[in-house]
């Protein structure tokens, strides 16, 4: 361990794109100021990065687009903010840059930062794996260093003469490997006895509208079958007003009760969710709880994504499975008809629920390793090589 590099004042620049991206560079954080005594990290983030006292010049919302058609609505905003940091670092380089996920605006980034001669990681593998295999070439360009959230990864990337360390997934740490659904369900003020749905539409404004509607047209149609039935839906406080008026639109104004934040309080809670792929399908996972995932974008966005697909699934949960464990309904499969009959199913299914929750608790055990040392750990190796020039 180099005692002097980690007495100095590390100097990070961090950029981490949307709700997801912050929570994981607010867990690198963490080990990162465990392991040297002066940090100064900035960049694009967002609340979780700011309570361990990270500056931001631009929030994390700024990169939050959802497909390739809203990518490119916001191009020249998201271009000046690129150009602007890239400006920003170059001028005044930090010890080390930090892109976590967000590839479409991290890697440009990396590569730019890289070749001005600025030591660069990468956390979150891109999904080189599920689609755009000929990102691998980027990713190699780009940075020193990519920590890993998922185990097969380092053994593909090293194919590909990158080098990689398996970190383990944060949220694995996070999430207890016991979920306590009476303590969740006191909270949010449930009965233990209740028939619980967790309807999560998304974390972009975009997914919740192409979802939300369906989602709550489903809702109508379960309560329908189920009045005692009871809902939760959690989102980011920006969203709950547009929620509810969508709530109010498809006449469930008065069965769903929407929640600021607490997405996780929810999924403990639930029996089963109604959930939007993403990370927050990996959550549910390790929550031990049976889903639904649905998926649906602009159409021109779903018919490039369709042809760079490289894996039979689109949710974590069977893409780590390698299986369909859970139903995926994407794009007009997502019907509200659709959605509700496959929610109820799991309600029938007391078995295959059983079965569900044995091989998401051997995942979790797969995902959980102390993340945040690990990935400080992989950093540190990173700025050695600076002080330590390789033979």
């Amino acid at each position: 361990m180099n005692h002097q590099l980690e007495s100095k004042v590390l100097t990070i620049a961090m950029v981490a794109g949307e709700t997801s991206g912050d929570l994981l560079a607010g867990l690198l954080l963490d080990g990162i100021n465990q392991q040297w005594l002066h940090v100064q990290a900035m960049g694009i983030g967002g609340a979780q990065m700011k309570t361990r006292g990270f500056t931001a010049w631009w929030p994390s919302e700024k990169l939050a687009v959802f497909g390739y058609v809203d990518a490119l609505l916001h191009y020249r905003e998201i271009a000046g903010i690129r150009n602007q940091l890239k400006a920003k670092l170059i001028a005044n380089p930090p010890d080390v840059f930090i892109g976590v996920d967000a590839p479409d605006f991290n890697l440009d980034l990396e590569a730019d930062l890289r070749a001005a001669g600025i030591k660069s990681v990468h956390f979150v593998c891109p999904s080189i794996w599920a689609w755009r295999a000929k990102r691998v070439e980027k990713l190699k360009q780009s940075c020193d260093h990519v920590l890993c959230i998922y185990p097969f990864e380092p053994a593909l990337l090293a194919q590909h003469g990158i080098a990689a360390t398996f970190v383990g997934h944060p949220l694995a740490s996070v999430i207890p490997l016991q979920p306590d659904k009476a303590q969740a369900r006191q909270k949010l003020g449930l009965q233990l006895d209740d028939r619980v749905i967790a309807v999560l539409p998304g974390s972009r404004l975009s997914e919740i509208k192409h979802l939300a509607p369906r989602y709550f047209k489903a809702v109508a149609s379960m309560n329908n079958a189920y009045t005692a039935m009871k809902y939760i839906v959690p989102t980011l406080p920006q969203f709950i007003p547009l929620l509810q008026q969508m709530a109010r639109d498809c006449g469930v104004d008065s069965i769903v009760q929407i929640v600021s934040g607490q997405s996780h309080l929810a999924l403990e809670a639930c029996d089963v969710t109604l959930i939007t792929s993403g990370t927050a399908t990996l959550e549910a996972a390790l929550y031990k709880r049976p889903m639904v995932i649905a998926y649906a974008l602009n159409g021109l966005s779903y018919q490039i994504m369709k042809r760079k697909k490289l894996q039979l699934w689109v949710g974590l949960p069977n893409i780590l499975c390698q299986k369909f464990v859970v139903p995926e309904l994407l794009q007009d499969a997502a019907t509200p008809e659709a959605l509700a009959n496959a929610t109820l199913a799991w309600f029938d299914s007391p078995e295959k629920v059983a079965d569900l929750e044995r091989q998401f608790t051997e995942l979790h055990h797969q995902l959980k390793r102390n993340t945040s040392e690990l990935a400080a750990h992989a950093i540190s190796q990173v700025l050695q090589a600076i002080q330590v020039p390789r033979a």
